[in-house]
């Protein structure tokens, strides 16, 4: 069996500035580049985007005028996608999406209204069907951004019993039974600490360990994962900054490699990639190193299918970033830094 050469990306944006939707890309492994950078799709603000396990649908947030939702789209061959449908609501669009890898459920997370919401799949075409369940959270945080709750991630636990709703706003990682109709129930909740602002959460290819990047103190919290009852328990906070630096930062994406053996963290403000590694052990993370991302606001990045390499999205520079990554030592080295793409944010790979 020959190795893939070429793998497409995608890139979710704000459509501000010259941006038009939904980019795809080309990543060439042989040449080590990024090429074919186009528009994938036109609409309104698809920050954030999902793929399919199968690879035959994308799921996207979407905006259109004063309502916010969902898009569902076909991925063609050549990475081209076709509109299936959306599904729209009063008020702000969702900052996340994610999809079980049946293709049963779509699940979103709003940041401003503080919601997690349940959908079912249409097994025909894909489409997405009306909102099985919305759950509205409550409470406030120290932080003055902490006002009201702030809902930022929504994902399935590795096993998909359970979804995963991270809370900055109330500082707090929620666990939900998913109903065989979409529906939603509280199961455990883990107060995190105050003022932190959880904000992204990544498993272990284990199953046994989740990594929480926090916001406002630009942190990892090390999570133990208890499958029989959907609870988490805490391991280690640890900075993804250096001890010097003192202006604003914004914690952003985490990511972990598929053997496990390291986490990416990602730092607005200090504008790098925090590479740790990962105790094989224990689950807990040593510093390796920062890596810059040669661009202003990294806002997301992502591994590749084949593991050696990083695309990383900067939101105010307009620039994709290409590395390559060490397997053995979890190190990026910049491969490439002048891509084009206004106002990246989410950054996702069809699978091999």
């Amino acid at each position: 069996m020959t190795e893939k050469k070429h793998f497409t990306g995608f890139i979710g944006t704000y459509t501000k500035g010259e941006s038009e939707g939904i980019y795809s890309f080309t990543l060439d492994t042989d040449e080590r580049t990024i090429v074919d950078v186009k528009v994938a799709a036109r609409l309104e603000n698809p920050t954030y985007l999902t793929i399919s396990s199968n690879n035959s649908y994308l799921y996207s947030v979407v905006k259109e005028g004063g309502l916010g939702g969902l898009a569902a789209f076909s991925i063609n061959d050549n990475g081209a996608l076709t509109s299936i449908n959306s599904q729209f609501s009063e008020g702000p669009s969702p900052c996340h999406v994610s999809v079980d890898t049946r293709n049963n459920y779509v699940f979103s997370a709003n940041y401003h209204k503080g919601t997690v919401e349940s959908y079912l799949i249409s097994p025909e075409d894909g489409s997405i069907q009306t909102v099985s369940s919305i759950i509205q959270h409550e409470g406030s945080g120290p932080d003055p951004r902490q006002e009201k709750p702030h809902t930022h991630y929504a994902g399935l636990t590795p096993d998909e019993k359970y979804l995963t709703a991270v809370e900055l706003g109330i500082d707090a990682l929620i666990t939900y039974n998913v109903n065989d109709n979409g529906t939603l129930e509280k199961a455990n909740l883990l107060p995190i600490k105050a003022g932190s602002g959880p904000r992204h959460l990544a498993f272990h290819p284990n199953g046994k360990y989740a990594y929480i990047m926090t916001e406002f103190s630009s942190e990892v919290i090390v999570l133990t994962y208890h499958p029989e009852n959907g609870q988490f328990t805490e391991k280690q906070y640890i900075s993804t900054l250096p001890e010097d630096f003192n202006e604003n930062n914004q914690g952003s994406a985490i990511h972990i490699s598929a053997d496990g053996r390291f986490v990416y963290a990602g730092n607005r403000g200090h504008n790098s990639i925090a590479v740790f590694h990962v105790n094989e052990e224990t689950g807990e993370l040593d510093f390796v190193e920062h890596t810059s991302t040669e661009g202003d606001w990294p806002r997301d990045f992502e591994i590749d299918p084949s593991g050696k390499f990083i695309v990383a999205s900067n939101q105010e520079s307009g620039n994709l970033v290409l590395f390559a990554r060490n397997e053995n030592t979890g190190k990026l080295t910049l491969l490439q830094s002048d891509i084009k793409v206004p106002y990246p944010v989410c950054v996702k790979f069809l699978e091999k």
